[in-house]
């Protein structure tokens, strides 16, 4: 990717999560989404989770649901720490 693309992300009402320059969703169930960004990674905790929208070629997520947090981390995991974290 030559450009970088601005990250934003707008969570509404603990009801709705929209996320910019995504690359990827790596793994989701109703209680964790798991995603890689074009500068790290986002992991969206809640209960009842359902993908809404998401376009690679654009970037741009959306999920509803009950959202009870968001965390990034850094794009660059070990494989060891991938492996064992809960």
């Amino acid at each position: 990717m030559d450009e970088a693309r601005v990250q934003s992300t707008l969570i509404e009402q603990q009801k709705k999560i929209t996320i910019t320059a995504v690359e990827s969703v790596d793994a989701f169930s109703a209680q964790q989404i798991t995603l890689t960004l074009d500068n790290g990674r986002a992991f969206i905790t809640g209960d009842d989770l359902k993908i809404v929208q998401f376009s690679k070629s654009d970037g741009n997520f959306s999920a509803t649901g009950k959202i009870s947090g968001v965390r990034f981390g850094s794009k660059h995991v070990k494989l060891t720490k991938r492996l064992f974290a809960k």
